[in-house]
């Protein structure tokens, strides 16, 4: 009798046992170990940056204290020449100015002296010429306004001859609404996760320059920032005006390797500012989407944009602001930003917040990353690697692993870093999300701390 039931007891064990392991393999639909680089970091749905053009004063002394607290990161995007200390300002390299004034008395402004002379524009020793030169180079970037933009700088030099500007140099309004900022100022902000970027030397119109004064304005601006912050805060640019011209493009593109204005890459879509276009299907992985609020763009709308990164899974927002509290383009009051900036950070738990060089980086090093797995001593063994620049392409990609049932929690290293994860499920079985250097080193994941 006591045998009888022994044994049905361990059939009983037997049977259950059996019936368990089929439930879990049921639910372990991949294999243990199978590897998948999250689309973006920490496994979010999307990402959002904060970023600012022109630099000025206000973007720092009442937007950058609210970021702060909230501890949001930004990107600013300043104007170098306007900063005590920069090594390189605004000028013009070609011609004596005073031959080309000379010309102009005599020979119309046409395709082939165009982007010489408005080049020179700004820097014909009289206040009040960058305005013209704004506008004719805003002209000249559509084929169907050149002829205008002709007549605009054949109206500049006229009067240029004629004696109607006073004598002097006198920047756009964007350098004089940067003053007060300092290299110190920003050494300090960039110490605390702030990404500051160039804006160029002085805020130029490049469609209307000539690409030996494009180089000057992108290259020097560039070597001020390196200089005064160092390498790491030369990725990204932002060209003035958000010009997307294909000529200036081909010149920033090697100099800078991430801009704002564009970001050619086959696995990008691109949905820029001006564009009505919201985030829909797409064949590629990622969509970029541009925003940028104005003083007539209602608060309910701003936020529907963060509503939209959120309820997608491919989806980059990248938000633009300009003026603050009264001082610069389109100039936000503060009180609205602490109110928008709070919202964004409710939505953390959905949206990667992070700066325009980040979130570039992340992208890039995903699309280029290459993710195998094996099994040693009981220990998944993951490599993760890339064909990136690693001394430029150093952000971590963050990992999704597939673990055996039974693992609560894993222990992952990485040479000398450690990170301790707690285990997750989904309708494809168990698995811990981990951030991975794309470094080839290999990574080991235990589901015991030994």
């Amino acid at each position: 009798m006591n045998t009888v039931i022994k044994t049905s007891v361990k059939s009983l064990f037997i049977i259950t046992g059996i019936f368990l392991f089929a439930i879990a393999s049921k639910a372990q639909q991949v294999p243990v170990g199978k590897t998948e680089i999250s689309k973006w970091q920490y496994g979010k749905n999307g990402a959002v940056s904060l970023t600012y053009d022109d630099g000025s004063i206000n973007q720092f002394k009442n937007a950058l204290p609210i970021m702060e607290r909230l501890k949001l990161p930004a990107t600013f995007f300043v104007i170098t020449g306007g900063i005590p200390g920069s090594k390189y300002h605004g000028k013009f390299i070609g011609r004596p100015v005073k031959t080309i004034i000379k010309e102009s008395a005599s020979i119309p402004t046409n395709d082939k002296n165009f982007l010489e002379r408005c080049s020179a524009g700004g820097y014909l020793g009289y206040k009040g010429t960058i305005t013209y030169v704004t506008k004719a180079a805003s002209l000249y970037d559509n084929a169907k306004t050149k002829e205008q933009a002709f007549k605009v700088m054949d109206e500049l030099y006229e009067k240029v001859r004629k004696g109607e500007f006073q004598p002097g140099y006198q920047p756009c309004d964007e350098v004089l609404q940067e003053e007060g900022l300092t290299w110190d100022d920003l050494r300090n902000y960039g110490s605390r996760g702030y990404e500051i970027s160039s804006h160029s030397i002085t805020h130029a119109s490049m469609p209307g320059l000539d690409s030996v004064n494009i180089q000057y304005e992108l290259e020097k601006s560039k070597e001020d920032i390196r200089d005064k912050m160092g390498a790491k805060y030369t990725f990204s640019s932002e060209v003035p005006y958000g010009y997307e011209n294909e000529r200036v493009m081909k010149i920033a593109y090697k100099i800078y390797p991430a801009l704002r204005n564009r970001m050619p890459e086959p696995w990008l879509k691109e949905i820029d500012r001006a564009s009505k276009q919201t985030p829909g299907t797409t064949s590629k992985d990622y969509i970029q989407w541009q925003r940028g609020a104005t003083t007539k763009t209602p608060l309910s709308l701003m936020q529907s944009w963060v509503d939209t990164a959120v309820s997608k899974n491919n989806t980059w927002l990248v938000l633009v602001f300009h003026g603050v509290d009264n001082l610069g383009y389109e100039a936000l009051p503060h009180t609205l930003l602490d109110e928008y900036f709070q919202y964004i950070k409710n939505q953390r738990e959905n949206l990667w917040i992070a700066t325009f060089g980040d979130v570039t980086k992340y992208m890039r090093e995903r699309e280029h990353a290459e993710v195998k797995s094996d099994e040693k001593n009981s220990k998944l063994v993951i490599t993760l690697s890339t064909s990136l620049d690693k001394t430029m392409y150093d952000l971590p990609l963050t990992l999704k692993t597939y673990v055996s049932p039974g693992w609560k929690k894993a222990w992952v290293w990485q040479g000398k870093r450690m990170q301790r994860v707690d285990a997750a499920t989904d309708k494809k079985g168990t698995y811990v999300l981990y951030q991975a250097y794309p470094n080839g080193i290999p990574l080991l994941l235990s589901g015991k701390e030994n």
